[in-house]
């Protein structure tokens, strides 16, 4: 045990040790029942006496904090034992630079899966999330794969690895791409930790502090959150039923002069729209002409339940115009944080730099599994049950918004991805109507959190249809209607 002395100051050194575990004990860093040092032993680690350490002991031991076992040793007593916190020992002022971030940032809001376990219902139902079910994670034949790996790579496994990631694994990517119509060299990508460390390697190349970026709106909330992270100046184009509306994009490109634009064309997050093909290739003119770059967000693109599907942007790219990225987090299992990003030219050498001094590199052990796991066929596999079973859930769904919920509410059916993007009738708020649903023992999340300025979606909602199997979808639909009901008699 480590504990700092000052062998100048005029406070002994048997209260100095005493305050270090007493703040310990008491800040509950030091857990009930930890097994303190022997004194013998700590006190050759400190370079004091017995005597020092057993006076340290003795104090805390007379003050109720620890007790001695005979023959065992000395030990944290449980919380129910402890004598009430000292004021002064925990709690004082944070420095000045630690004030100053307080304000900055402020408090971080409950999220709708706290607000639901905090309300305490004995089965909540959750639709807020924006992952899949985790009783479809392929858990099994993944340790298999693991142990696989181990044995036929062994250390070459545990090492970092390519900086710019597992060449096989480039590779694999390489070719699912190509079978979607997106040309990219394996030596064009980067495996990354999931595509939120893309977006945000790609967003600290490119941006700087004041920065103009243009985003859907609504769009994906966490996206938001980094950008407003890195001071940059949001600026929201509207989204209908075919995606971004680009015919407002131009305006916006000369007003603004953004120097970036963030997209998800495909199943988009939150409404679950797709962006239509003369409004992609739109896109790509616009960006060329004004020399914006694109960011394309394919995060769930594969799941496609219903239509025809359309080109990625990358793939109408006529050269080093969209920087494409994409995760394996929602189709296998978010713990796994692999993601990619596929780029050309310059900026791809800056992201594998900026990569490298982020993490030095992504888990070398994972993206050997992943190709493995990949390259025998039993991604496609896991991919085609999973498209079959959420396409059920998110008719489960529409079909319990029709039975439950108000005529007037409306819900567009995605034709792929996640999530559907439900309009309450006119005067409710979203924000009001959660409360009520976590306590009826349902959530979702609030449609505010995916604008750009915290505002406009107090009407809207997203519900996630592929976490709850049916059963759990009709009965969490069910609880919402009920939750509407009470909040419009309010």
């Amino acid at each position: 045990m480590r504990i700092p002395l000052d062998r100048q100051s005029a406070s002994p050194l048997y209260q100095q040790i005493g305050s270090y575990l007493r703040r310990g004990i008491l800040s509950g860093s030091l857990a009930p029942e930890t097994r303190l040092p022997a004194i013998r032993q700590l006190a050759q680690s400190l370079g004091v006496n017995r005597i020092t350490i057993e006076t340290a002991y003795a104090d805390l031991e007379a003050d109720g904090l620890i007790y001695t076992r005979v023959g065992s040793g000395t030990y944290i007593l449980a919380p129910d034992s402890l004598a009430p916190l000292p004021r002064g020992i925990v709690g004082a002022p944070w420095p000045f630079w630690q004030q100053e971030l307080q304000i900055q940032t402020g408090k971080i809001s409950a999220l709708p899966d706290e607000i639901l376990r905090a309300a305490g219902h004995p089965h909540p139902i959750s639709f807020a999330g924006g992952i899949g079910d985790s009783h479809l994670y392929p858990a099994r034949d993944f340790r298999k794969v693991i142990q696989a790996v181990l044995r036929q790579d062994g250390v070459e496994a545990l090492n970092y690895g390519e900086l710019n990631g597992y060449a096989p694994l480039r590779g694999t990517i390489a070719h699912v791409l190509a079978s979607q119509g997106i040309q990219v060299l394996p030596e064009n990508i980067l495996i990354t930790a999931g595509s939120q460390q893309a977006l945000a390697l790609v967003s600290q190349i490119l941006l700087r502090a004041g920065d103009v970026i243009l985003v859907e709106s609504p769009t994906y909330s966490t996206a938001l959150e980094l950008f407003r992270a890195l001071q940059l100046k949001i600026i929201g184009i509207p989204v209908d039923q075919n995606g971004m509306q680009v015919d407002q994009l131009e305006k916006l490109l000369q007003l603004h002069h953004p120097k970036l634009i963030y997209t998800i064309p495909n199943f988009h997050n939150p409404t679950g729209t797709c962006l239509s093909g003369q409004r992609r290739r739109q896109l790509i003119a616009l960006a060329d002409r004004y020399n914006v770059p694109v960011l394309e967000d394919d995060f769930v693109g594969d799941l496609r339940y219903d239509g025809r599907a359309q080109p990625a942007l990358k793939a109408l790219d006529p050269g080093g115009r969209v920087i494409y990225i994409s995760t394996f987090s929602k189709m296998l299992m978010p713990g796994l944080r692999v993601g990619f990003v596929a780029a050309d030219g310059p900026f791809y050498d800056s992201l594998v730099s900026y990569k490298r001094v982020n993490d030095l590199a992504t888990s070398n052990l994972i993206q050997h599994a992943l190709e493995a796991y990949v390259t025998v066929g039993r991604y496609q596999a896991h991919l085609r049950r999973s498209c079959q079973l959420y396409r059920k859930r998110r008719d489960a769904m529409l079909l319990a918004v029709n039975r439950y919920l108000p005529a007037s509410v409306q819900a567009n059916p995605p034709q792929g991805g996640l999530f559907i993007w439900l309009c309450l009738p006119a005067g409710l708020s979203a924000e009001k109507l959660l409360p009520l649903a976590c306590q009826l023992g349902v959530n979702f999340m609030p449609g505010n959190n995916f604008f750009p300025d915290g505002q406009g979606g107090d009407s809207c909602l997203r519900l996630n249809f592929v976490f709850q199997p049916p059963d759990g979808i009709d009965e969490g639909i069910k609880r919402l209607g009920q939750a509407m009901k009470r909040l419009s008699v309010k």
